[in-house]
């Protein structure tokens, strides 16, 4: 099956969830049949709402609407933020009712990362807080099951409900093997799967 692209979107203040964003696209295209869409979405600011730069300085393009209708699966990643998806990912998310009201991303697939500096940080909890609005959707999620060697081998992050990264405060992020494993095998997963989809 050919043309079959999935969205990894992210958000990313010190590199680790952009690092595993990374990861995650090199498993949709290890998945064979599938390509991958980097996205990012711009900072926020509590004193005003005006619109970002339309081509941020540096990494990959903002998100758009048209990015969610074109692409036919979604990886979403945030930083924590008390326990929760950083605000400008969930700004970008509040943009979507018309996807909402026409059912537009009812029925693809969807998969979760994030990263945090301290080992209760709340990578589980945000991981859940980024699956409540695709479930709104009707999203189909994927998470990492115990089959994937690498989430009982992780002595940092990885989780069964996604792909997670831990780095010490202040430090530069360096992913470990089992936690860029783990980011592979969620891309691969969500493509594996849009591309079963796809078939029908």
């Amino acid at each position: 099956m050919s043309g079959v692209e999935i969205l990894v979107l992210y958000y990313s203040r010190s590199g680790a969830t952009a690092e595993l964003a990374r990861q995650v696209c090199r498993g949709v295209e290890s998945a064979g049949a599938a390509s991958a869409r980097l996205r990012t979405v711009p900072p926020v600011t509590a004193e005003s709402e005006a619109p970002a730069k339309p081509v941020p300085a540096s990494g990959a393009p903002y998100a758009t609407l048209e990015d969610l209708r074109e692409t036919h699966g979604l990886v979403l990643g945030s930083p924590t933020r008390f326990g929760n998806m950083a605000a400008p990912l969930k700004y970008f998310l509040d943009s979507t009712a018309s996807l909402w009201l026409s059912g537009e991303l009812a029925g693809k697939p969807a998969g979760v990362f994030t990263s945090t500096q301290t080992m209760h940080g709340g990578q589980e909890t945000t991981l859940l807080s980024m699956m409540l609005p695709l479930m709104h959707h009707g999203m189909v999620l994927v998470g990492l099951p115990y089959t994937e060697r690498a989430l009982n081998e992780t002595r940092s992050g990885g989780t069964p409900y996604g792909a997670s990264h831990l780095s010490a405060p202040g430090s530069v992020p360096v992913l470990t093997d089992a936690e860029k494993a783990l980011a592979q095998a969620l891309g691969r997963r969500v493509a594996a799967l849009a591309v079963q989809l796809a078939r029908r």
